[in-house]
């Protein structure tokens, strides 16, 4: 699996639309927010829009939103979507038939494993829980004077 710069800003584009569920936000306070180069942004959120994951509204008071609930997006999804498969190597895949060594090859098995062991953590991971940490955080950050 390969987390390329696009697949990480349309994470960061994601969590921050669940930190703020329900509401417009505009490409220029999802850029700020985000720290994401506003015309990279603008790529990365029509790929989001293609892939149903968000939705924009245009006007004055446009802006973007999520189309389904945070709890219902998981990590997984937004990966593959942007990145492709996360199998590290295309024999991973059933049906896969490019190598003749595919039967005896020792390494098949713990390519499968490092796929199984990763599907395992992103497609069990909601924008939701990663929204509730964002929160956590910021409120246990205590200022004194």
């Amino acid at each position: 699996m390969h987390i390329t710069y696009k697949g990480d800003y349309a994470l960061k584009a994601i969590l921050d639309l669940s930190l703020h569920y329900g509401e417009l936000v505009t490409i220029h306070d999802l850029a700020k927010h985000a720290d994401i180069p506003l015309k990279f942004l603008e790529q990365v959120l029509l790929d989001l829009k293609r892939g149903g994951f968000v939705e924009s509204r245009r006007g004055k008071v446009g802006g973007y939103l999520l189309v389904k609930s945070p709890l219902q997006i998981k990590l997984g999804d937004v990966v593959r979507f942007i990145d492709g498969p996360i199998e590290p190597l295309a024999c991973i895949e059933r049906n896969y038939s490019g190598c003749k060594d595919i039967y005896k090859c020792i390494f098949r098995n713990i390519w499968r494993e490092v796929t199984r062991c990763t599907s395992n953590i992103i497609d069990n991971i909601t924008f939701e829980d990663l929204a509730k940490q964002v929160k956590s955080q910021k409120e246990t950050i205590v200022y004194q004077i």
